[in-house]
């Protein structure tokens, strides 16, 4: 029963490794990050394989694989209906529209919403995918990641510019990162759309790459708001990141 328990465990880290790496990993590269002997890589990957979870690609690398999808739709319905008390509170708290948001593969997913009461409010439908450049929850997310692997994902999803005021320089954008990671928010100042201005938050340490945001018409969301909105959402962001670790 405790060799199952390891094996289950093995498993489970190889799999992780395949996330942090973006999906996609040699066996070799798989043996460097685990530690673990490459036989022992092997017979877990052959396992993963044959009942879906994961694929080989031709090349003979390995990737995450089709039958995880059901289960990532199923855990982020889950986990859009657990942000829903934390982002009824931040609106309470601010005002404004508060999301939540996921990093899927190259792209930024809203899982879950809660609107502002007020009658001109900013509206994102749950589901809607968008560039992680030119959102604040995009830029948050990018923030928790290597450099590399940034770069990489700009270089896939291009830097489309939805207003005057979109990074569309890669360099720009990195050296922006640096600075959220300081600051330890993200501000999207009118870079999706004119008039509206969004500060977002990582949740560090959580056990998906995801990040809440609040979002209004910049008449209301000043520099000054913004500087108070984030206590608040830095404090709400390690609640629920608490909340979401394992006993």
């Amino acid at each position: 029963m405790a060799e199952a328990v390891r094996s289950l465990e093995r498993a489970f880290d190889l799999l992780e490794h395949l996330a942090d790496a973006g999906g996609e990993m040699a066996l070799s590269e798989l043996t460097e990050a685990s530690g673990l002997p490459m036989p022992t890589i092997y017979r877990l990957m052959r396992t993963l394989v044959n009942h879906g979870y994961v694929r080989q690609e031709p090349s003979k690398r390995y990737a995450l694989g089709p039958r995880l999808i059901r289960l990532g739709e199923g855990a982020n319905r889950l986990l859009g209906t657990w942000a829903r008390p934390v982002l009824a509170r931040l609106v309470e708290a601010t005002g404004e529209t508060a999301n939540m948001a996921v990093l899927d593969g190259d792209e930024v997913v809203y899982v879950a919403q809660v609107p502002s009461r007020h009658s001109m409010r900013m509206f994102t439908e749950v589901g809607r995918r968008v560039q992680p450049h030119c959102t604040g929850v995009g830029k948050a997310l990018l923030s928790q990641l290597p450099e590399r692997r940034v770069r990489e994902i700009l270089t896939r999803t291009g830097m489309d510019s939805h207003t005057p005021h979109t990074y569309t320089d890669p360099d720009v954008l990195v050296a922006e990162l640096e600075r959220i990671r300081e600051q330890g928010y993200a501000l999207d100042d009118e870079e999706q759309e004119i008039g509206v201005r969004c500060i977002a938050v990582a949740l560090s340490g959580g056990p998906a790459l995801t990040a809440l945001s609040v979002s209004g018409p910049s008449a209301r969301m000043t520099r000054e708001t913004v500087a108070d909105v984030a206590p608040i959402m830095l404090a709400a962001a390690e609640r629920f990141a608490n909340e979401l670790r394992p006993a």
